[in-house]
C-alpha cells in the first residue's frame, strides 16, 4: 500500500518541501530508499525500526520502498525519520492516510521512539505557512524556535506514540507555543562609558552605527580597539521581528541554536579567529553551511588584527561588502546566504604594531612594514567607509575617565534610532541604510548645499580619490547630516567624512 507525506530539506537559505513516498508491498523483507538521501538518511532504516518497535508498533517484514521527491535534488540529514515512520504505519494501515494531508512532518528519531530536535527547523515552518498547510509538526525540542513563525499551528511532540495518538484521536498534549517566554537575552558585552578617551574613534563608531558604515581602525595594541568594538552591538538599535526571523533562520540552519537559546534576540557579534578558512568566513563545504558573514547578518563582524588574515580571505569579502550577499556555487547547484553585516576591522600599524607611537620605538624593518601593511589591498580599502587611527591613551586620561564616566551606550544609541528614523522615512523601509545606497540613489538623496560641489571637487583634485571612494564619503556625509537633523549636506559634513579616509589622506600629505 502506498502513503505520501510531506517534508522539507535545506538548499542553502531556503527549505524545499519533500514529499517522502512509502509503498510496503509483498516481497522479500527489506527497506530501500531512493531520491538521493545521504548517508544520515540511509542509515534512518535503523533508527526507525527500533523506534517503531520500542513505541509498541510491529515492523512489517515486507518490502518497502521510500521515495523522496523530487528525486533529482539531493538530501541531508536526520529530519525525515517522523515522515518516514508515520508513512510505513499509514501503509500498514495502523493511522489513516488522510490523517497525514495538509500537514508537514519533522523530526529525527532515537531508537526509544523519542523525538530528537534538528537544526534547519525555522526555515521549515516558513516554508509551511508560504504553502498554506494547517499544521506542522516537530519535536518538542524545536517548539519555542519554530513559534516565532505567528498564524501557522504548530504542534511539538516528544515520542513518536504521542504524534500516532494525535494523528488517531486528534487530542494534542498540551506542547504549544501559547506558554513560552520569548524574554530571553544575550548578556551585553559592555557600555561605552567604560571607554577612556578615543573621542574621534567614539563619533566614528556612531556614524557607522547610525548609517550603517564599515570602519577600519589603526592603532597600537592597548589603544581600546576591541574594546571599541565589542561595545558597537551596545549602540545599535534593536532587532526588529522580521530581522530577528531571518537571523533566527540562518543559527537555524548552522545548527547552533538550542532549547535554552532558540532564537535571536539581539544583534549578532561574530569575531572569527585570523587563522579561519575562506570556506569558514565566507561559507560552503561539501554540503554548503553559512559561514562567519552570514552568521554576522543584521550584526557586527569584527576582525581583529586585519591584515594576518589571508590574503585569499581578505579577498573574498568583496561580494559581501558590495551585495550583502553571497552567492556559493557548485557543479549542480548555488545557494544564497544573506550576509548584510556591518564589518569591524582593527589592525596595527605594523607587524610589532609601535610604528609611529610616542613613546615605544617599532622593532620592523621597511620591508616587513611594506609587506604587513600590502595586506590591506586597494579594492578592499575601497570598500570600507570609514578609516580612523586611534592614539595610545594615556594613564591621565584612563584616571580622570574612572573618577567621571563617559557618554552611555544609551545616549548614544538614542541618537542613531533618531538618524535611522530619519532614513526609514526617507527610503521607505527598516532594512536599508545609507551605507546601501546605489550609486543612482547617491544622486538623488545626498544633496549639497551651495558650494559642496566646488568644495569636494577641489578636495577630489588633491586627494585622486576613485569614484568609489567618493560615493563613501558622500554616504558617510549624508549619515553625518542625518545625525544633526539637516535635510542637505554641508561643507562641514563633507569635511568630516574626508577625514574618516585616513589610508587615502596618507599618500598626499
Amino acid at each position: 500500500m502506498l502513503s505520501k507525506l510531506l517534508s522539507f530539506t535545506l538548499l542553502g537559505f531556503e527549505a524545499v518541501p519533500v514529499e517522502v513516498e512509502v509503498y510496503v508491498a509483498r516481497g522479500l523483507p527489506g527497506v530501500s530508499i531512493v531520491g538521493l538521501p545521504d548517508s544520515s538518511i540511509k542509515e534512518s532504516r535503523e533508527r526507525i525500526r527500533a523506534a517503531l518497535i520500542n513505541s509498541g508498533f510491529d515492523f512489517p517484514l515486507r518490502k518497502i520502498t521510500i521515495n523522496l521527491s523530487p528525486a533529482d535534488l539531493k538530501k541531508e540529514g536526520s529530519g525525515f525519520d517522523l515522515a518516514i515512520a508515520l508513512g510505513i504505519l499509514a501503509s500498514s494501515e495502523i493511522i489513516e492516510k488522510n490523517s497525514l494531508e495538509k500537514r508537514a512532518f519533522i523530526g529525527e528519531l532515537s531508537l526509544d521512539g523519542s523525538l530528537k530536535g534538528v537544526r534547519g527547523v525555522l526555515p521549515f515552518v516558513l516554508k509551511a505557512k508560504e504553502l498554506n498547510l494547517q499544521e506542522i509538526i516537530l519535536p518538542y525540542d524545536n517548539l519555542r524556535e519554530a513559534s516565532l513563525v505567528r498564524d501557522l499551528k504548530i504542534l511539538g511532540f516528544k515520542h513518536l506514540r504521542e504524534v500516532v495518538d494525535y494523528l488517531k484521536l486528534g487530542v494534542a498534549l498540551p506542547y504549544t507555543e501559547a506558554e513560552l517566554d520569548f524574554s530571553v537575552e544575550d548578556e551585553p558585552l559592555g557600555d561605552f562609558s567604560e571607554v577612556a578617551g578615543q573621542a574621534l574613534a567614539k563619533r566614528a563608531f556612531e556614524i557607522a552605527g547610525a548609517g550603517g558604515h564599515n570602519l577600519l581602525i589603526l592603532g597600537p595594541p592597548g589603544a581600546g580597539k576591541t574594546m571599541l568594538a565589542q561595545r558597537l552591538p551596545s549602540i545599535l538599535p534593536p532587532l526588529s521581528y522580521e530581522e530577528a526571523l531571518e537571523t533566527t533562520q540562518i543559527y537555524s540552519i548552522a545548527g547552533l541554536l538550542t532549547p535554552e537559546r532558540p532564537f535571536i534576540t539581539q544583534r549578532p557579534f561574530r569575531n572569527p579567529h585570523f587563522g579561519i578558512s575562506d570556506v569558514g568566513l565566507i561559507g560552503g563545504g561539501n554540503i554548503p553551511r553559512p559561514g562567519e558573514i552570514s552568521l554576522a547578518h543584521n550584526g557586527v563582524l569584527f576582525l581583529d588584527e586585519f591584515p594576518e588574515f589571508r590574503r585569499d580571505v581578505i579577498e573574498s569579502l568583496r561580494q559581501p561588502l558590495e551585495e550583502g550577499k553571497v552567492t556559493i556555487t557548485r557543479a549542480s547547484y548555488s545557494v544564497t546566504y544573506p550576509a548584510k553585516f556591518l564589518l569591524i576591522a582593527a589592525a596595527n600599524p605594523c607587524k610589532c604594531g609601535y610604528l609611529g607611537h610616542p613613546t615605544k620605538a617599532c622593532q620592523c624593518t621597511y620591508q616587513e612594514i611594506k609587506k604587513y601593511q600590502s595586506k590591506l589591498s586597494g579594492p578592499i580599502i575601497d570598500r570600507i567607509d570609514i578609516h580612523i587611527e586611534v592614539p595610545p591613551v594615556e594613564i591621565k586620561e584612563i584616571l580622570r575617565e574612572k573618577a567621571q564616566a563617559g557618554e552611555s551606550s544609551e545616549e548614544i544609541r538614542d541618537r542613531i534610532i533618531k538618524a535611522r528614523n530619519i532614513q526609514e522615512r526617507r527610503y521607505g523601509t527598516t532594512t536599508k541604510l545609507n551605507a546601501h545606497l546605489k550609486p543612482k540613489e547617491i544622486k538623488k538623496f545626498c544633496t549639497l548645499e551651495s558650494g559642496g560641489e566646488i568644495f569636494l571637487e577641489k578636495v577630489l583634485e588633491k586627494m585622486g580619490f576613485s569614484a568609489r571612494a567618493v560615493h563613501k564619503i558622500l554616504k558617510v556625509a549624508r549619515t553625518i547630516a542625518d545625525l544633526e537633523g539637516c535635510d542637505i549636506i554641508k561643507k562641514e559634513h563633507l569635511a568630516e567624512a574626508i577625514q574618516y579616509r585616513v589610508l587615502e589622506r596618507r599618500k598626499y600629505e
